[in-house]
């Protein structure tokens, strides 16, 4: 059965065969000749060469700022959420969009308030004005507070200045007062005498003539007129009045002006 059936299928092949053969158009040598020419494979293609990476390109070699990315473009986290920012400008715009605030800082600084700068201190600075005191006065000579002082005619030579206005008796020699005490002089009465005098003599245990009274170092410069220690006035002041001579008071110092003055020393009797 099995032998049969093969033979019936290897002749149907052969029909089959054989009438292809006979319909088929074209020569026998062509059918050769397209039978022996192998047919054409397409070449391969060229497989591209990769190119290296120059180091300039690569994210690794570029430092990165921070907050920004590989490609130098701003991350999500520094700009925090925001739009694009104008050129031009370095301010940045917070999440309610008013310029001049930050976001929230590494140092932990709330979003939307400014950070105050860190100043110290620093004085006042004021300008220097020029000062409008005057500067201060040289202090006068002995010699000029003298002829600010004293009469004209005392500021030569040796002299008894006698000032009945202060009542005042200073002894200068050459213009330079050496020392002063007060002096008491004679009633309306008996008035001393004003002028330019000079010491006429000198008597150191003078007792007066015409009202025999003590007239101890004295210094005569106008007739009965002298200069000398009173007691009197020693003792009571200038409640009482000479007969017209210069009483003194302190009798160390008119016993040392007896000792220095000599004859023929001015005496210049005056009101300042």
């Amino acid at each position: 059965m099995s032998k049969t059936r093969i033979a019936m299928v290897t002749a149907a092949a052969a029909a089959i065969l054989a009438t292809a053969a006979c319909g088929s158009s074209q020569s026998p040598s062509t059918d050769r000749d397209s039978a022996a020419a192998p047919a054409s494979v397409p070449p391969p293609a060229a497989t591209p060469t990769p190119q290296a990476t120059p180091p300039s390109a690569t994210a690794t070699d570029r430092p990165t700022a921070p907050g920004t990315t590989a490609t130098g473009k701003p991350s999500a986290s520094a700009t925090g959420g925001q739009k694009n920012a104008k050129p031009g400008t370095d301010t940045q715009r917070d999440a309610s969009g008013k310029p001049g605030t930050e976001s929230a800082t590494e140092s932990g600084t709330p979003s939307g308030k400014p950070t105050p700068p860190t100043q110290s201190p620093t004085a006042p600075t004021t300008s220097a004005k020029p000062s409008t005191t005057a500067p201060p006065k040289p202090k006068p000579s002995a010699t000029e507070e003298a002829k600010a002082k004293y009469d004209p005619r005392c500021m030569t030579g040796r002299a008894m200045c006698i000032d009945k206005t202060t009542r005042q008796l200073t002894w200068l020699i050459d213009g330079v007062p050496q020392y002063s005490f007060e002096v008491r002089f004679g009633s309306q009465e008996l008035p001393t005498r004003e002028g330019a005098f000079k010491v006429d003599f000198k008597s150191k245990d003078h007792v007066s003539t015409l009202y025999h009274t003590p007239m101890p170092y004295a210094m005569f410069f106008s007739g009965g007129q002298a200069v000398h220690y009173s007691p009197d006035f020693a003792a009571n002041g200038y409640k009482g009045a000479s007969h017209g001579c210069v009483n003194v008071r302190n009798k160390p110092l008119v016993e040392k002006l007896f000792a220095e003055s000599q004859v023929g020393d001015k005496v210049i009797v005056y009101r300042s």
